[in-house]
């Protein structure tokens, strides 16, 4: 197999996600044949370092032994058996350890099949808690943070606030409560990041007095919004957005699909407020990128709203063919004994101290505005205009510019928009670190140049170049 070949199967069959298809007439499409810790080849040999943890999935490399050797052992055990009606010892033992390192007072794990649908399941049972709980059918919007992201299906779609992907479907979804972002980038002149959250929590609370009789819950992104171009604000709107919504009756939903698992600086974000949400949304790395699982954790009180008699009809009626599935519980397993076997958190704190050292330069740049970090996660703002901040237009498409470089150079680099950032899998070493920000000087240079030396900028719409 050479890549040649793979490309001309794959545009004849395969409908890639995220990705205006018309492109690959003359954007060729990455190829790759095997991986290995942080790095991916091509089936020509050339490697890649994957500096975007392939879509954030990937915590401890590509083809990990530990986690690779514990999905081997399952599959000569159970690869998957229905979860109505039946159990099996991976997920009771994840269920049990995940809730053991969870923020306190989250008690339940639901399993779903990915991060969408663990939002559309924390949505559809907060709206029924309070449905069960109090007879109120009125308690049916949501409360989302201005330029969220919380997935791609219709639910989801409505809580979330990145018109490219929203404004499409806006005929099927319904109206959500959009508040304003604590995003520590919009600070006014003088404020801290700190003020600024504490502005947006002023903001919160205004509407949650205006609405709470209808609103079930707030939903949010802890600390980063990944989709919505990495930006981050500070801890002090967790601790803010939870007292307000327990003064007015309304849960709060924390999706750490992308900011869990370590990626924030500790193992779970919410424990930067110190906060326990009402419901806590997990995917992505909860299986080191190996297997697609999501699962919400909540609490006692609200299970037990749903726990009755067959007859008054309260079970929550939500379910995925592949929920629970065993192969991707040993998986997460593994994953959850690599953490506790090798300190990954603190080992993670000396690469998080490196990355923000090499790439302190960044921010004398004559066209980056912001150079922004949250532990694993570090993001390079573009713009045309460093003094006011003025962005470069979106069909400039400079992001993509910076991806076809970075694989010129050996580097998987996938901007949001004209947001360069670096969330690789946590087994990076410092010497990789420094050739990524090396080759990512080099795309940012080629990218800020005028006419763009490389890409299409006819395009028919913003840019689908996303993480």
């Amino acid at each position: 197999m050479h890549n040649a070949e793979l490309i001309r199967r794959d545009l004849a069959a395969v409908w890639h996600p995220c990705t205006q298809m018309k492109d690959h007439e003359w954007l060729p499409l990455l190829p790759i044949a095997r991986g290995e810790g942080v790095w991916l080849e091509d089936f020509d040999g050339k490697r890649y370092l994957d500096a975007i943890s392939s879509w954030w999935v990937n915590l401890f490399g590509h083809a990990n032994p530990r986690i690779s050797a514990a999905m081997k052992d399952q599959l000569d055990r159970l690869e998957h058996v229905i979860m109505a009606g039946c159990t099996h010892e991976p997920i009771v033992e994840l269920s049990e350890r995940l809730l053991a390192l969870a923020p306190p007072g989250l008690a339940r794990a639901f399993y779903c099949d990915n991060g969408s649908s663990a939002i559309e399941a924390a949505l559809k049972m907060s709206f029924h808690y309070w449905l069960n709980s109090t007879g109120r059918a009125d308690k049916c919007r949501f409360v989302t943070l201005a330029n969220s992201y919380h997935g791609e299906t219709l639910g989801a779609l409505a809580v979330g606030d990145v018109a490219l992907f929203k404004t499409t479907y806006a005929p099927l979804i319904s109206e959500a409560i959009t508040v304003p972002s604590p995003d520590a980038y919009l600070a006014q002149p003088g404020e801290t990041p700190a003020d600024c959250a504490r502005r947006a929590a002023a903001a919160l609370e205004a509407t949650l007095q205006q609405h709470a009789g209808e609103v079930a819950a707030l939903i949010i992104e802890p600390l980063v919004q990944c989709a919505g171009g990495m930006r981050m604000y500070d801890p002090e709107y967790l601790r803010l957005a939870r007292a307000a919504c327990d003064r007015h009756g309304v849960h709060l939903i924390a999706d750490e699909i992308a900011v869990g698992f370590g990626r924030s600086g500790t193992l779970f974000a919410c424990e930067q407020g110190p906060i326990t949400p009402d419901f806590l949304c997990l995917s992505k790395g909860l299986t080191g990128g190996y297997l697609p699982m999501s699962v919400v954790l909540t609490t006692a009180p609200i299970y037990q709203a749903f726990y009755d008699d067959y007859t008054k009809l309260s079970a929550f009626l939500h379910s995925h063919s592949y929920t629970g599935n065993a192969l991707a519980a040993r998986a997460a397993l593994a994953t959850l004994d690599i953490f506790e076997q090798d300190e990954v958190i603190e080992r993670n704190r000396a690469l998080t101290a490196h990355m923000a050292r090499i790439c302190e330069p960044f921010r004398a740049h004559a066209h980056v505005a912001e150079v922004r970090q949250r532990g694993m996660i570090l993001a390079i703002e573009l713009v045309r205009d460093k003094a006011t901040r003025e962005p470069y237009p979106w069909q400039e498409r400079r992001g993509l510019t910076v991806y076809q470089h970075a694989l010129d150079r050996g580097a998987l680099l996938r901007p949001l928009g004209n947001v360069v950032y670096f969330m690789p899998p946590y087994v990076i070493t410092p010497a990789e670190l420094d050739r990524l920000a090396e080759i990512a000087w080099e795309c940012i240079e080629l990218a800020t140049l005028d006419p763009v030396p490389f890409g299409d900028i006819n395009s028919d719409g913003p840019s689908g170049w996303l993480a």
